[in-house]
């Protein structure tokens, strides 16, 4: 098992996730297309060159997924109880296909549950970076987990 439990986690704690990942043009073509969206920007080339991206931009929503995805394996693998949240969602700078992100997770906030003895509640800032070390995607996660067994 590879997360920690609650009781493992402290305000402060900060991960540099190790997996790192090179968007790709599929990527971007599945995610949009999945999700049923028809924004130009991310899907035809000629709209994207009249753009002041000259490009096809990344779908935020691969962003943003694979942000949460890198970081499942480092906080919540194995203690999971559930997702309680995702806030303060941004995307200060686009991503486009061939750009490779790294993830990080900083724990911001720790509590015990209320209504479950067994479980407590952990907030991370969650953040991905280009290969140029600039602030693609940063929101923050809640989620419940388990407390250490006894």
């Amino acid at each position: 098992m590879a997360g920690r439990y609650f009781d493992e986690w402290q305000v402060g704690d900060r991960v540099s996730h190790e997996i790192t990942r090179t968007v790709t043009e599929t990527d971007n073509i599945l995610i949009t297309t999945l999700t049923h969206n028809p924004q130009p920007l991310h899907l035809d080339y000629e709209t994207a060159a009249k753009s002041e991206f000259k490009k096809p931009l990344v779908n935020s929503c691969f962003t943003f997924s694979l942000l949460i995805g890198v970081s499942v394996h480092d906080t919540t693998l194995g203690t999971l109880v559930a997702n309680l949240g995702y806030d303060k969602v941004i995307f200060p700078k686009p991503v486009f296909a061939g750009d490779t992100l790294r993830c990080e997770s900083e724990c911001v906030a720790v509590r015990e549950s209320k209504s479950r003895p067994t479980a407590g509640i952990v907030t991370w800032a969650l953040r991905a970076f280009n290969q140029r070390e600039e602030l693609v995607c940063e929101c923050t996660r809640t989620a419940l987990l388990q407390k250490k067994p006894s």
